[in-house]
Parts: C-alpha cells; sequence; structure tokens
C-alpha cells in the first residue's frame, strides 16, 4: 500500500502476552484466545498464528465468516463461534470442525430440517447462559430442561458451557460475585441433569487476570492478547501493548493569529502559531471524537485541532517542523508514549474499540517473529507452524 499511515504490530508482543498469562494461570487451566474483529483490529490470522504458537488449546470469533477465514488460512485449532450461527449453517460448521454457541432448544428444532447425516461426525457445542450481562443466554432452569434431550444426542458433544462478566474491570466486585454464584447455580443444573459439558469457562481476560479463581476449565483471552487490561487491578502480571499507530507530516504551514483551520472555522489560531496536517481521518477509523486528543511530534506532545475530516486531521505544532517528520498516534516517540487506553478514556470508550475501528485503508506491518524462526510472510495469511519456505515461497518482507 502506499501510505504514510500504518499500523506496526509486534506479533513478538502477542505471543509473549499469551505466554505471560499462562504462566499465571493454574496449570490445569485450558486457554481460549479470542482473536474475533480481525484480532482486535491487529490481524485474525496472525494473531491466531501466535496464540497457536504461545500454547492457546482453542480459539474464539464472534462470527461464522471469521472461523472460515481461520481454517482457509491453515488454523488447525478448535474454534468456537460465539455468536449462533443460523440452523441453516449447520452443514457448513460441521463440514468446518466448528463449535457453535446454543442459547436454547429453539435452535436445535429449527436446525434439523438442515442437518445431512455426515457419518459419525457430531456437532460440537458450547451452551451459553445469561448471569447478568444481558446479551444472549439461556436464564432459566425450565429453558435448560428443554435442552437437555438435544444434548444427549448422539450426534452432539456438549464441549461447553459458559457465561459471560458484565463488570470484571470495574474495582467493585460486588456484581461480579453474584454473576459467578448464578453461574454455580447454573452449573449444578448440568450436572443434575445426567449431560456433562467437557468444559465449564466464565472469565474473561479482566476475570482471569485478577482472580485466578474463577478459571475453571478454561478462559477466553481477548483483549489482554494485545496489552488491553485493567492494569491498576492486575498485579500478577504485566503485559504490552502490541500496536503501534504511525504517520508523518504531509504539509506544515504558518497561521497567523485570527486565521481558521477545519471544517465550520472549528479552530481559530489566538496567535501565530504552526500547522501540520496528517494523512489519517475518520474513513481510517480515527473518529471526529478524537478531535481534543494529542498525538507525538519530535518527542512531544502536540494537540489536535479543529474538526478531523475524512482523510487528513490538523495538529498544532510546536514550532516548524519538516514536511515528512514522524507523527505518532499510538506508541512512544521519545520519553513521551501515548496508549489506546489513554485515548479510550478521553471517549469513555475502551481501548479495543480504537483499535478495532482502524479501517483497511490503515496497512498491517508485522514484525516480532525473527527470534523464533518464523518469517514476516505470516501477515500475508501463513500460519506460525508453517515455515515461510514450506508455505509462501521465497516471498519475504522486510
Amino acid at each position: 500500500m502506499f501510505r504514510d499511515t500504518v499500523a506496526q504490530v509486534d506479533l513478538g508482543i502477542i505471543r509473549d502476552n499469551i505466554r505471560r498469562i499462562k504462566a499465571s494461570l493454574p496449570s490445569r487451566v485450558k486457554l481460549m484466545a479470542v482473536v474475533k474483529a480481525g484480532g482486535y483490529g491487529h490481524g485474525g490470522a496472525e494473531s491466531a498464528a501466535m496464540a497457536e504458537l504461545a500454547g492457546a488449546d482453542m480459539l474464539a470469533v464472534a462470527y461464522l465468516d471469521e472461523a472460515l477465514e481461520l481454517r482457509a488460512k491453515g488454523s488447525a485449532l478448535p474454534i468456537l463461534i460465539l455468536t449462533p450461527i443460523h440452523p441453516a449453517e449447520v452443514m457448513v460448521a460441521l463440514e468446518h470442525e466448528l463449535m457453535v454457541t446454543v442459547t436454547g432448544a429453539e435452535w436445535f428444532r429449527q436446525m434439523a430440517p438442515y442437518r445431512i447425516a455426515a457419518g459419525s461426525t457430531a456437532l460440537k457445542v458450547h451452551v451459553k447462559v445469561d448471569t447478568g450481562l444481558g446479551r444472549i443466554g439461556l436464564r432459566t432452569q425450565a429453558e435448560w430442561d428443554e435442552l437437555v434431550p438435544w444434548l444427549a444426542s448422539a450426534d452432539v458433544e456438549f464441549d461447553g458451557f459458559y457465561t459471560h462478566f458484565a463488570t470484571a474491570g470495574r474495582e467493585d466486585t460486588g456484581f461480579l460475585e453474584r454473576q459467578y454464584t448464578a453461574f454455580l447455580e447454573m452449573k449444578a443444573w448440568v450436572k443434575a441433569s445426567g449431560v456433562e459439558a467437557r468444559h465449564y469457562h466464565c472469565a474473561g481476560s479482566a476475570a482471569a487476570l485478577r482472580f485466578p479463581g474463577l478459571a475453571m476449565d478454561m478462559v477466553r483471552i481477548g483483549a489482554a492478547m494485545f496489552g488491553f487490561y485493567p492494569e491498576k487491578l492486575v498485579h500478577s502480571v504485566k503485559l504490552r501493548p502490541a500496536m503501534r499507530l504511525r504517520s508523518c507530516l504531509i504539509h506544515v504551514k504558518r497561521l497567523r493569529a485570527g486565521e481558521c483551520i477545519g471544517y465550520d472555522n472549528s479552530y481559530i489560531a489566538a496567535e501565530d502559531e504552526w500547522i501540520g496536517t496528517v494523512p489519517i481521518g475518520y474513513a481510517d477509523g480515527w473518529s471526529q471524537s478524537l478531535r481534543h486528543s494529542v498525538m507525538l511530534v519530535e518527542g512531544q506532545r502536540v494537540p489536535v485541532v479543529g474538526k478531523i475530516c475524512m482523510d487528513q486531521l490538523m495538529v498544532k505544532l510546536p514550532g516548524f517542523c519538516v514536511p515528512g517528520t514522524e507523527v505518532v498516534l499510538v506508541g512512544a516517540q521519545g520519553d513521551e508514549t501515548i496508549t489506546f487506553s489513554e485515548l479510550a478514556m478521553l471517549l469513555g470508550s475502551v481501548p479495543q474499540e480504537l483499535s478495532t475501528a482502524l479501517s483497511g485503508r490503515v496497512e498491517r506491518i508485522y514484525s516480532g517473529m525473527e527470534e523464533t524462526g518464523y518469517e514476516n510472510d505470516i501477515a500475508r495469511g501463513c500460519l506460525a507452524r508453517e515455515r515461510v519456505s514450506q508455505s509462501c515461497g521465497d516471498n519475504q518482507t522486510a
């Protein structure tokens, strides 16, 4: 791509983060790496490869399309689809050996006409229960009792039973404790029903890092793979951000006091000042809501001024800078650092909203794999277990 704006992703950091998380958990606990939304904006196949290299036991994605993309790029780990698929798509899931989430008996009733006899292949399912997040999942014992006969079928493999915490990143743990208690009560339904799940899991990134005792059989690690976690509440492990977002100044001008820039004359210079233009905008995922954020130029924090445009934005410089000077939107430059977490606090959001918002116009450049013996061609879809000489020929990138 011919862009000055790129996202540099250090795959070695993703791998190391997963290894550190695994080391902080009881040895018996499995790790499911959640690589949905294109690996939280870092690259879905690339993140899946790092998870496999780091010892993850399973993968998870949000949608069937994401799972099929991972299979097409060579991932052989078990994959759970967290959002229920359409019942008519059951044969696609079976063909690609994918695990599906179910939330009630009605899904099985609707699925039955679409399932073709597939020999001894069993459909692997994880049952989702709602203990307080209020998103998806069965909530009553009556719903569970109706589901049991379907799970007991010879052509169904009951692989997992799970829930999702709503407040694991908050300092106050009261609601989390109520959810956990509710999940234990629901787990008792399973134990008393005559069917048994292979895995019970309730802890995502924040809960797994803060409370390893909640790990049960498996934890689901998504945001933390990429260095997004409640640092002030986690003392057992230190994780690093895996992405650095950089661009450069493509134009620098002297603005006189009283002159305006930006749509709707959104910024008026209070004095003579230098303004730089950076080639990134809301079409790249850099929202207009970041209008009052800062960036790094020559190791200094500089404010964004005026409304962010579709393709460009402007910053107030400390003085004249040569066009082509590096601008860091996320990451370190000199002694200063800007993180996705800092920007998310400005927006009242979470860091992964910003990383996943980065569009395909922002090229991902991968590094950090050299020491493992695998090359950067992983960014072209080769998985970690496949050496470049076998899978990508001689087409290597720097």
